[in-house]
């Protein structure tokens, strides 16, 4: 008997790939589309409960925070989960927190639903990054490229189709419509994502066991946290870019689809651009034209705006799959669920609290002194990943031997 029942062990993993992938990335795309689909909700909010730019930041923190803050406990809360129930507790409970918000229950209500949506989206990213490399353990980086880049789909879509809707009928339906978009992909979901977690291969830990580096992958995690801070702060004054030209909520969502869908080209355009000229030299390219093209953005009219977006968007999102796609390499004791993790934390703890400094900025001075201040931080992060250039070339090295 055991001799029998070897052969399908072994041929089992071979046809579930494609499917452990469509399953995170659309996870992924629903999750991306809700933290994203916010902003289009932002003017709105500032005007029906009186919030200041800090302020606004600060409620819009609540799902950030959240979803940054417990990343890390969820992995290790539900580590032997398998991916199927993991992702669907976590569609379910931020379609939940999206059903809070539709209801008429005032400001506490949207405060108590964006905390349970971020609850939910800090169960999927770190499951759903550890799903698609356990599933291609020896050559992880372009799945994971594909995996990010459904993210972009997500931030493409929801923002756009929230910003459309929003002139034709009030916010909470169409946050009632989000939620129930969140129980139509739990059901594909379900019948995708595998009953049990994949085993990672082992050859490919010892492969690239000896590259792991505490420091570099710290530095590594600081310089995503940095890029996702230029990136969210950027987004609190978009919408109210978009008005001040002129634009009204419908030109807001065509505003940041054009970002998004740069964003998603540059999610391919920077992996590509990564494989030839390495990681440090994209990450240079990406934040110095990301520091020019958001100066731009203050100089230009609303038409020329809206023509610089999508290339502001190849930059602005681009860089984090190059950097994403290194987390493997530099994950510290070869543990890539917990690096995953940690690497999410920081990223999305900072996109929660970057805005409100920037935020706090403004207030205190002026909206384009705010936006300045995010093209100042893309410009920091040059230096940073210079110095980050020796750990990605000893891990080359060790990998090599």
């Amino acid at each position: 008997m055991p001799a029998i029942a070897a052969p399908p062990q072994t041929a089992a993993p071979a046809a579930k790939p494609s499917r452990n992938l469509l399953a995170a990335c659309l996870a992924h795309a629903l999750h991306d589309g809700y933290t994203d689909g916010l902003y289009a909700f932002l003017p709105i909010w500032q005007a029906q409960f009186g919030l200041s730019y800090a302020g606004l930041a600060m409620v819009r923190a609540l799902y950030s925070g959240t979803m940054g803050g417990l990343q890390l406990p969820a992995e290790r809360l539900l580590k032997g989960v398998s991916a199927r129930s993991a992702l669907l507790l976590a569609t379910l409970i931020a379609a939940a927190g999206f059903l809070v918000m539709a209801l008429p229950l005032g400001f506490a209500g949207l405060c108590l639903g964006l905390v349970m949506a971020g609850i939910g989206s800090s169960i999927q990213h770190p499951r759903g990054s550890s799903l698609v490399h356990e599933t291609y353990p020896a050559g992880s980086r372009r799945p994971l490229g594909i995996y990010n880049f459904s993210g972009d789909l997500g931030k493409a879509s929801l923002p756009a189709l929230a910003a459309l809707l929003l002139p034709l009928v009030a916010w909470r339906p169409v946050m009632g419509l989000m939620a129930v978009l969140g129980l139509v992909v739990s059901g594909l979901l379900y019948g995708l994502a595998p009953a049990t977690r994949p085993a990672p291969s082992h050859k490919a830990s010892r492969a690239t066991g000896g590259a792991r580096s505490l420091t570099g992958f710290t530095l590594l995690t600081a310089i995503g946290g940095f890029d996702t801070a230029i990136r969210m702060g950027y987004l609190l004054f978009l919408p109210f870019l978009v008005h001040q030209r002129g634009g009204g909520s419908a030109m807001v969502g065509l505003a940041l689809a054009l970002l998004f869908i740069g964003g998603a080209f540059g999610k391919a355009t920077c992996g590509w651009l990564g494989e030839r000229v390495g990681v440090t030299g994209t990450v240079v390219l990406t934040e110095t034209a990301t520091a020019l093209l958001i100066l731009a953005t203050l100089a230009t009219p609303l038409m020329p705006m809206l023509v610089v977006l999508p290339l502001l968007g190849v930059v602005l999102n681009g860089t984090s799959s190059v950097l994403y796609g290194t987390v493997p390499e530099l994950a510290p004791g070869g543990d890539h669920g917990k690096a995953f993790a940690i690497f999410y934390t920081s990223v999305t703890g900072s996109g929660g609290l970057a805005p409100i400094l920037y935020g706090a900025i403004a207030d205190h001075s002026s909206q384009t002194t705010g936006i300045m201040a995010t093209a100042m931080t893309a410009a920091l992060i040059v230096p940073l990943v210079l110095a980050l250039k020796p750990f990605l070339q000893a891990g080359k090295e060790r990998q090599a031997a």
